[in-house]
């Protein structure tokens, strides 16, 4: 566990930090049987007003009660091949979470792979849920519920490679809006929200444009980066110049008038970088290397965990890095221009990262850190708990 350095002062619930700080996050294992660890979520499955925690592992898909995260499995061997990415969110307001996971993954089939699921939650959502399948393109790899409005929201869901895309070349990759219609085992809407990237990794639903009631994505993939917008019923696409291929790819906020974008790069990457952006919240500018020393990086998330008005990066990597390390930092800025940043082990060589989420999952104010491990096959909590 990290030791904390005493600087900090209350701020209502949260903590604020002093720029000499250390942070403390001590860690909780609650699952030393995981087996790939491929997707993460955080929300409220039972509708006990507490979040749980979701993970999409090799073969199934599981949910672990706040706050004695007891393994509920939900869904298991829906394809032969291993199931890849979750996404949970209360679209409808009734406090549970609605939960879609994409399977059937083989990056090396560019035709005949890939499968969407919605599930359908039994009455005891500890049981089993009803798996029903959607249309899929081939490699999917990753969802997210994205807010198109009010009481709006669509599953968009992104491939890995173009259909019959070899080698990143060929058919750009579909990522698609599903809408869900009221009886989930009707016909949902589909819409393709943008074709042109060869090669994808990941997606993150942002308040880009804080004036807007849709959320925007920031999508990333070899070929570089775009922020798709939704109005009218119409998608936009405004492409990223500056930034170059990249995995990952998040928001943050120096203030509420100062968002930034951080990313790992290439796909997965060694560097974390960050880019800022002008109040006009449309370019972005002043590139700047955070880390190079990370290895097949594959989780960035960005919060505000330290009570400071700022949101700070988190990152996870699964690939020993120069040092023979992986595992997950956080990284902080101790200037409101961003300028400077500092990092912190928040686990050295205990995680494998695959994925990570952060949320507050106990109701004291802050955030914590939810990461599962690839090689590492575990899934653990980092309780934020500044001293």
């Amino acid at each position: 566990m990290l030791r904390f350095i005493i600087a900090a002062c209350l701020c209502s619930t949260s903590v604020c930090f002093a720029d000499d700080s250390t942070p403390n996050f001590k860690p909780q294992t609650i699952d030393s049987t995981v087996e790939i660890g491929y997707g993460t979520a955080i929300g409220d499955v039972d509708g006990d007003g507490k979040p749980d925690i979701l993970l999409a592992d090799k073969k199934e898909i599981v949910w672990y009660q706040n706050p004695t995260w007891k393994r509920h499995v939900i869904a298991e061997n829906l394809t032969e091949r291993d199931n890849v990415c979750i996404a949970a969110r209360d679209i409808d307001g009734d406090g549970k979470v609605e939960v879609a996971v994409g399977a059937q993954w083989n990056p090396g089939d560019t035709v005949n792979s890939g499968a969407v699921f919605y599930l359908d939650p039994a009455a005891d959502r500890t049981q089993l849920w009803k798996a029903i399948p959607l249309p899929n393109q081939p490699v999917i790899h990753r969802m997210r519920w994205v807010k198109l409005g009010e009481n709006n929201f669509a599953l968009v869901v992104s491939p890995l490679h173009g259909k019959g895309n070899k080698k990143g070349e060929g058919a750009g990759v579909k990522l698609i809006a599903y809408e869900k219609p009221a009886n989930p085992e009707s016909e949902w809407k589909q819409t393709v929200i943008e074709d042109t990237l060869h090669v994808t990794h990941n997606l993150d639903p942002a308040q880009w444009n804080p004036q807007t009631p849709a959320e925007e994505i920031l999508y990333a993939g070899r070929e570089g980066a775009m922020l798709l917008s939704y109005a009218d019923g119409q998608w936009k696409k405004t492409k990223f110049p500056l930034i170059e291929g990249s995995g990952e790819i998040r928001m943050g906020q120096l203030s509420p008038t100062s968002p930034f974008i951080t990313t790992i790069e290439p796909l997965h990457g060694d560097k974390l970088v960050l880019y800022q952006s002008d109040d006009s919240h449309k370019e972005i500018s002043n590139r700047q290397l955070l880390d190079d020393n990370i290895k097949a990086g594959h989780a960035i998330a960005t919060a505000n965990l330290f009570g400071d008005a700022r949101q700070e990066i988190v990152a996870g990597w699964r690939t020993p890095n120069k040092d023979n390390q992986v595992g997950v930092k956080v990284y902080w800025t101790t200037d409101d221009a961003g300028k400077v940043w500092k990092s912190a082990w928040i686990d050295e060589n205990g995680m494998a990262c695959e994925d990570l989420r952060l949320g507050d999952l106990n109701g004291d104010g802050r955030i914590d850190i939810v990461a599962a491990g690839r090689d590492s096959h575990n899934l653990k909590i980092y309780w934020n708990q500044p001293e």
